[in-house]
């Protein structure tokens, strides 16, 4: 049975199918969250938990480290 010539465009189309809604969604996420924490930092948020707040291992790109 000879193959269509069209076969990589259908495999394309189906990928680019299945990919772009995770694309759109993760970047209205960003998007979200870049709004949402506008002139927010890490400092800010360590704050905002106080004083009593307790110390913990953290990994963090691909290595353990104490957090201040």
């Amino acid at each position: 049975m000879p193959r269509s010539g069209n076969q990589p465009m259908k495999a394309l189309a189906g990928a680019f199918i299945y990919l772009a809604p995770f694309f759109i969604i993760g970047v209205i996420a960003r998007m979200i969250i870049r709004k949402r924490m506008e002139g927010s930092s890490l400092s800010d948020m360590q704050d905002l938990a106080g004083q009593n707040r307790r110390r913990r291992k953290v990994f963090l790109l691909g290595s353990w480290r104490d957090e201040e």
